[in-house]
């Protein structure tokens, strides 16, 4: 029992160790000699089957997704959050104008195609929130369309969610997870408790991916992934013609708002008034022609 240990933490370490440069190709190394060793009777053949399945299963988890598996995933988030909210449709127009601006900052963006393109949606809630999925779905809900007090600090919100897209932050939780998966997996398997197969191994990762990407929505990004996405959507915003400043305002009402409460929004970000603070750092290198006053009419007629 032991030696199995050992052999399974040399090979954690070693996973860890160069994971970042090539782990299919290590995972397949590491395969190979498993393989040799336990014809050799360096390791029983039990043992070189655990640490065989284990590499394959890590090496698998660092597979790329395809830009249809981020979609499909993402459609499964969807549908976990609309569990639980509604989608509101009591006022189309809105709905058209939010997708219209979402459209506009897309076209303009680093992304602008995936595989099913991007789409808003409002959620029939007084909560003050956002979620974004792989799969280009954005939500917003009422009470954070409410909460913006003109179209550029509502194409803040939508570039924010934008972000999150096009950095693949939910997609990179997931290959996270899937290797994390595998390593218990495999601790598991070297400890003795034999049994798994690819397959089976195969089915753990795909039935676990709704559940890790739903809690990851439900507890919010980490609080560098929020600021990444706080950065790229500056960017976004300057380069569609809007003023990055109503990212700016619309922090600043949120941290109004917020102040004292506790779940939606204040769940699944950072503080607004550390977000602002990030802001502040970069928003000074965008300098963009203001042209707001050009968008207040149709601002006020849709809402």
């Amino acid at each position: 029992m032991k030696t199995t240990r050992k052999i399974f933490l040399f090979l954690v370490i070693v996973l860890l160790t160069v994971f970042s440069l090539s782990c299919q190709a290590l995972a397949a190394v590491v395969d190979v000699g498993a393989q040799i060793a336990g014809a050799t009777g360096l390791i029983d053949q039990s043992t070189a089957g655990a640490i065989s399945a284990s590499s394959q299963a890590i090496g698998r988890a660092a597979e790329e997704i395809t830009p249809e598996q981020e979609y499909y995933i993402g459609r499964a988030v969807a549908a976990n959050i609309l569990s639980t909210y509604r989608i509101w449709d009591g006022n189309p127009r809105l709905t058209a104008y939010v997708n219209q601006i979402c459209n506009a900052i897309v076209i303009n963006s680093p992304r602008p195609d995936i595989y099913s393109g991007y789409h808003v949606m409002l959620l029939d809630s007084d909560e003050i929130n956002a979620f974004a999925t792989s799969g280009g779905h954005i939500f917003i809900t009422r009470g954070l369309v409410s909460s913006a007090g003109s179209e550029d600090a509502l194409a803040g919100v939508i570039a924010h969610e934008i972000a999150h897209i096009q950095l693949q932050h939910s997609i990179r939780a997931i290959r996270t997870s899937r290797i994390t998966q595998a390593l218990l997996i495999t601790g598991t398997s070297a400890a003795g408790a034999a049994g798994y197969n690819l397959n089976e191994l195969a089915d753990i990762f795909n039935e676990s991916v709704t559940e890790i990407v739903s809690t990851m929505v439900n507890n919010g990004y980490s609080q560098s992934q929020e600021f990444d996405a706080d950065n790229m959507a500056l960017e976004l915003l300057a380069a569609t013609g809007y003023q990055p400043s109503g990212l700016l305002d619309m922090l600043r009402e949120l941290e109004r708002i917020q102040r004292g409460r506790s779940g939606g929004f204040n769940r699944t970000h950072p503080t607004p008034a550390s977000r602002i603070t990030n802001v502040e750092r970069s928003i000074g290198r965008f300098q963009v022609a203001d042209t707001r006053a050009s968008r207040v009419a149709r601002f006020n007629a849709v809402r």
